[in-house]
């Protein structure tokens, strides 16, 4: 071996990186066209070519990425589900955060997932009948883990006083109700995806909180702070998606 052999870099972990990277990329963009077009046609009357060509790949390319059809729709199916379930176990294990603060927070994940995956939600809505039984099984497990959490944060607020005495398995799936419509009517792209969220998740607060723990502003500044997110909401419904940064 020479000096200059033993001194010289070795460029095949970074050159490792960038394949990972790009592999990541040309899965997701996969997967993001299967969504849209299985819920455009359906998955029966989806083939893997129309994939293929809606991610600007050959079909043989697109079998780098996955092993067939039903293991992508597979794999859609478990991201859809699995991953609000996760989220939700996890903020509502959180110690430092109150039931109103939990509920908002779990209400304003929900919503953020909708908007970023209109398309596999749709999906699941209209394969849901479809689906092979251990898809449908896992499927109905990840929505019951979904209402348990919710369910246990409105109880427990309901307990502490923080929220009305309220039927809590109907209000949690009134609130998943209304998250849920998100994937029909919210059009991606627009940039307000935080602010519609937050909305979202001070209206399901609103649905269960007690009257009394909702004082009218008595401060100057609080007043200003409802003034804003008025007008925040006007800026939206007007269709003016340039919205400057709120100052919390």
């Amino acid at each position: 071996m020479t000096s200059d052999a033993a001194h010289s870099p070795a460029p095949a972990p970074k050159r490792r990186g960038r394949l990972s990277v790009r592999r990541e990329l040309v899965e997701r963009e996969i997967k993001e066209n299967a969504a849209r077009l299985f819920a455009e046609r359906g998955v029966a009357g989806t083939t893997l070519q129309d994939i293929a060509d809606a991610t600007g790949l050959t079909r043989q390319a697109v079998y780098h990425y996955v092993a067939n059809k039903d293991a992508l729709f597979a794999q859609l199916v478990t991201e859809i589900a699995d991953q609000p379930a996760q989220v939700l176990h996890e903020i509502n294990s959180r110690d430092d955060l109150g039931p109103a603060d939990k509920l908002r927070r779990m209400a304003h994940s929900l919503a953020l997932h909708q908007m970023a995956n209109p398309d596999r939600f749709r999906l699941m809505i209209r394969s849901e009948s479809d689906l092979p039984e251990h898809l449908a099984t896992s499927y109905a497990a990840s929505r019951r883990r979904v209402l348990k959490e919710l369910v246990e944060v409105i109880d427990a607020g309901v307990a502490a006083g923080t929220f009305r005495t309220v039927n809590a398995r109907t209000a949690a799936l009134g609130i998943i109700g209304m998250l849920n419509w998100i994937a029909w009517w919210y059009q991606d792209g627009t940039g307000a995806d935080t602010y519609v969220a937050d909305d979202l998740a001070e209206m399901a607060v609103r649905t269960v909180q007690s009257v009394d723990r909702d004082p009218p502003p008595s401060t100057v500044a609080a007043i200003l702070a409802n003034v804003r997110r008025e007008l925040d909401m006007i800026q939206r419904l007007s269709g003016d998606t340039n919205l400057p940064p709120r100052n919390n």
